[in-house]
């Protein structure tokens, strides 16, 4: 471990090379696959998106956030929220809420029905959340989040259940305490941090940095992941040469994308860039997300909450001018499980004998913007 005091750089004097990223990865009683995390998303990172993640190259994903309300824990939001039914494990659960011994019962009451590892959140920005004083806003009390980290470990150790934190760099630019916060949540029992390189103040604005992330590595003895403006093979490597993380987390990128995991794993392990998929690879993979979404929600709510999902899959696409607006436009007027299903079927077979496109997918991008 590096001495305290010392910059940022020594950071990376012991940091798994990108090659070693792409190796196992030893979390607890656990061995992942590789070092390539899916990022715990509200709405997104549901049972269906975090299998086809691991599929396409993912070592490990979290859950999205479940409360830790106990009137709550039986809703259905909450039961889909902790559905794992397939999921390859080991199984990560995020758990959020202000309340140490009501967050210590979430972590039993999840290990009970399968959990094998508990997330703490304290990094979600969002409004809702940080109004009750959860997520990203229990870092502006430093002794309730600890209060909580401790509840919640003491919790999950008689099972033998690893706990990790995610967290932001701070509330705001002029209170970034990720770095106290991490030392006392290693001391008393944490076992993985996570750092998105933003305060909660900006949100998802401006930038990430890193020098946070490069900082706390520095300090502490267990492994911690870098997150936050991960969007590609090369940022990732720039992310890892800069805070020699023991991991990596992807979020939004992924969104639409679940293969940018194999692609920055074969780029760290190799240099080279690999091909995109083709148009017929991705509409099988989409096909096969449709289909386990409809398993979760059921039709009804599985069509409507598919459509975001199928926006971000064609505009991660090299299409033709306006074709992925048509798609939308077309995707979002069609109410069963069967029509949607045809629809993409027709529509990527329809792409993948038409000409090269004649645009990039950063084109696309500003267009769907």
């Amino acid at each position: 471990m590096p001495l305290p005091g010392r910059g940022f750089a020594d950071a990376r004097d012991s940091h798994r090379t990108p090659s070693e990223l792409t190796r196992v990865m030893q979390l607890g009683p656990y061995t992942l696959p590789n070092a390539l995390f899916v990022a715990p998303m509200a709405g997104v990172t549901d049972r269906p998106f975090r299998k086809l993640c691991k599929r396409l190259g993912a070592g490990y994903a979290v859950s999205e956030m479940v409360t830790s309300r106990p009137d709550l824990q039986d809703s259905l939001k909450t039961s889909r929220r902790a559905d794992h039914s397939g999921e390859p494990g080991p199984i990560a659960v995020q758990i959020a809420g202000t309340d140490a011994s009501m967050m210590a019962d979430a972590a039993r009451y999840n290990i009970d029905r399968g959990a094998q590892i508990i997330d703490i959140n304290m990094g979600c920005p969002a409004k809702k959340v940080c109004n009750k004083w959860a997520g990203s806003a229990l870092m502006q009390d430093e002794a309730l989040a600890l209060e909580i980290v401790d509840a919640v470990v003491a919790a999950a150790a008689p099972h033998g259940v690893p706990v990790t934190l995610k967290m932001r760099t701070g509330w705001c630019a002029d209170g970034k305490n990720a770095p106290t916060i991490a030392l006392a949540a290693e001391a008393a029992g944490v076992m993985m941090l996570t750092v998105h390189g933003r305060t909660r103040e900006q949100g998802y604005k401006g930038f990430a940095e890193h020098d946070t992330v490069a900082h706390i590595k520095s300090r502490v003895k267990i492994p911690v992941v870098a997150n936050g403006d991960i969007t590609s093979p090369q940022q990732a490597r720039d992310v890892l040469q800069r805070t020699g993380a023991d991991a990596l987390m992807i979020g939004r990128a992924a969104q639409g994308r679940p293969w940018i995991f194999r692609e920055i794993a074969h780029f760290l392990a190799t240099g080279e860039e690999l091909s995109p998929p083709d148009l017929l690879e991705v509409k099988g993979w989409l096909l096969d997300h449709l289909k386990d979404h409809y398993s979760l929600y059921g039709e009804f709510t599985g069509v409507r909450s598919a459509r975001k999902h199928l926006g971000w899959y064609v505009q991660a696409l090299p299409l033709h001018v306006g074709a992925a607006a048509l798609f939308r436009s077309h995707i979002n007027t069609l109410t069963t499980a069967q029509a949607q299903l045809d629809c993409v079927r027709e529509h990527f077979d329809a792409w993948a004998s038409a000409p090269e496109p004649s645009m990039t997918r950063e084109d696309n991008w500003k267009l769907a913007a």
